[in-house]
């Protein structure tokens, strides 16, 4: 099945178009692009060198994907910028490929960006993640699966989110949000678990209340994250959630976010 090419885009001859594609008029796409089935992209799109697309993604009105890192360490080397499958991508949205060489940023699959979100270089997304309208990622960080980036967030870079995180809306933060958490305010805090999600995912009310109760050590005990990790350890019956939640604490270099 051949895809639908309008004559009035400008695609080069040497990108590799999956079968099934519909792409509008006035889209631009450079050499070196990989796009694979059944994707749509909407006019006034621009698909830079880098980028490879996997399937049935759907790219609106306005959006750059692998833009040019805004890097002052960035000298024109190849990168790419990495999609899964089946994302919607709003429009205006912008995606910076990696500042160097053999470099990647990362967008997983089914994820869902809103009008205006800006993923920055070398920024690793994992998969059924939410940003809302105008969320900023700057370069080099790590958002885990299921999270929400609320509308207006700004992340500051090397930062983390963790899996099912929430932050909320307006919210600009410099330290890492663990798993499950839910957070926001200026200065950002610690407001709570993500117990919606949870509970969509299936996840056993008591394991719900162990995840509240280690964040309780972690952000009301009186002690550094080392030593709130192993009392957690001691005090909080094992789960994988448990478990996730000690590798990220354990794995952070930015610091951890306080309680409000």
């Amino acid at each position: 099945m051949s895809s639908e090419i309008s004559p009035k885009a400008d695609v080069s001859p040497k990108a590799k178009i999956g079968d099934g594609c519909k792409i509008f008029p006035f889209v631009y796409i450079e050499d070196d692009v990989v796009i694979g089935d059944n994707c749509i992209i909407f006019p006034f799109v621009s698909i830079l060198n880098g980028t490879r697309m996997g399937k049935g993604n759907k790219i609106h009105q306005g959006s750059v994907l692998a833009a040019l890192p805004q890097d002052f360490e960035f000298v024109g080397e190849k990168s790419e910028l990495i999609m899964g499958d089946n994302n919607i991508i709003r429009e205006n949205v912008v995606i910076n490929r990696a500042t160097h060489r053999g470099c990647k940023t990362v967008l997983g699959s089914n994820n869902f960006l809103m009008e205006g979100t800006h993923i920055s270089h070398d920024t690793i997304v994992g998969d059924g993640c939410v940003f809302g309208y105008g969320a900023k990622v700057a370069g080099d960080c790590k958002i885990d699966s299921g999270a929400l980036i609320s509308s207006n967030v700004v992340e500051k870079a090397n930062t983390r989110v963790g899996e099912y995180a929430v932050v909320q809306a307006g919210t600009t933060f410099s330290k890492d949000v663990p798993p499950y958490a839910i957070a926001g305010g200026s200065p950002i805090g610690y407001n709570g678990i993500n117990t919606t999600v949870g509970k969509r995912l299936g996840v056993d009310d008591k394991v719900l209340k162990h995840i509240a109760n280690a964040y309780r050590l972690l952000f009301h005990g009186q002690t550094s994250v080392f030593d709130a990790c192993n009392q957690i350890e001691q005090q909080v019956p094992d789960s994988p959630e448990i478990r996730s939640i000690l590798e990220f604490l354990r794995g952070t270099e930015a610091g951890i976010i306080s309680k409000l």
